[in-house]
């Protein structure tokens, strides 16, 4: 069995070898890793191989599974839970297995999110940067106290129940929204509408999947019914937010704070270092601008824990493949 990595970093391979040397040996197969991401310009170089690796910006549109199923590639292993980076349907026409990593340590994207909040709240990045040059003035960095704040968790599966908890715990009022109800959020706060969670949080968090029905799930009219000066944090995938119009919501001072690691153009940014090149997207550079809003390059997963889990699965996912067995993890 020979697998193809896409998009790999020097921490991807790490994980994945050391997970193949801990528990699958020489079952796993070979490993080649590419650092391009898979779209049809690079599908080429799945020549020869029984299956590919991927990450969330690597495309898996029509064009690019017909090429793969061409050169022989039988399964695509997705390093994420994600899968709207793929086109299931047409992956099912052609018999190709997918599957993907539907739930790797949620307390790390949920702390992620603390993170922004705290950070974009007690601005302390900006005092981190003042104090290096000796400037210990204080004016400009006013945060507010989190403890009996609200705060709306939109989508309450395992990183929102986690995100929930956290937030449980700081002594702040939780509402949930998912047209899923979980009940074990109702342990640590409160089922409501969408509507209700807009007008009532000061944070609003995101964390549902990419879907047709969530795709610019924060609009202009959200945006409208949220309480004003209120935050919002998306920590899961940049379309479920229509960029201009948060933009205008920020000019507006309708939103009072922006705090995002996902971005829905992040494909041409993320997970390269063009600090030396002339970053040509203005949406992404307007918001940049903004001294109010805070952005991470997608690093909400990238913990040891997580990374380590995200390999055993991927690996298990391969086994299971190579195996002919039923895969619990099977996208379709």
């Amino acid at each position: 069995m020979k697998t193809a990595v896409f998009s790999a970093r020097p921490y991807d391979r790490r994980f994945l070898e050391e997970a193949r040397d801990r528990h699958h040996g020489g079952h796993a197969g070979e490993f080649t890793y590419f650092d391009v991401a898979l779209d049809a310009s690079t599908a080429g170089l799945a020549q020869g191989f029984d299956a590919i690796c991927v990450f969330v910006n690597d495309r898996l549109d029509a064009p690019v599974l017909q090429a793969l199923h061409a050169l022989g590639v039988r399964a695509i292993l997705l390093r994420c839970a994600g899968f709207n980076n793929v086109d299931v349907a047409v992956a099912q026409q052609l018999g190709l297995f997918v599957a993907r990593v539907p739930a790797y340590s949620p307390e790390a994207v949920a702390e992620h999110a603390l993170a922004l909040v705290m950070t974009l709240n007690r601005q302390t990045h900006r005092a981190y940067n003042r104090v290096r040059e000796g400037n210990f003035m204080l004016d400009g960095l006013l945060g507010r106290t989190l403890h009996g704040r609200t705060v709306g968790i939109i989508g309450t599966g395992k990183i929102g129940l986690a995100t929930a908890r956290i937030f449980n715990g700081m002594g702040c009022t939780v509402l949930g929204f998912d047209p899923y109800p979980s009940a074990a959020f109702e342990a640590v706060g409160s089922s409501v509408s969408l509507d209700e969670l807009l007008a009532r949080s000061d944070i609003v968090s995101l964390h549902c999947p990419l879907t047709p029905q969530t795709h610019h799930l924060v609009n202009e009219a959200s945006l409208h019914r949220m309480k004003p000066g209120a935050m919002l944090v998306n920590t899961s995938r940049g379309g479920l937010v229509d960029t201009d119009a948060v933009i205008r919501a920020l000019k507006s001072r309708q939103l009072g704070h922006l705090a995002i690691d996902v971005y829905e153009q992040e494909s041409a940014l993320f997970f390269q270092d063009l600090s030396g090149e002339i970053i040509d997207d203005d949406v992404f550079q307007r918001l940049m601008t903004f001294p109010n809003v805070l952005v991470t390059g997608h690093q909400g997963f990238f913990t040891a824990e997580a990374l380590e889990e995200i390999s055993e699965i991927t690996l298990g996912n391969l086994r299971d493949f190579s195996a002919g067995v039923d895969c619990p993890n099977r996208v379709g």
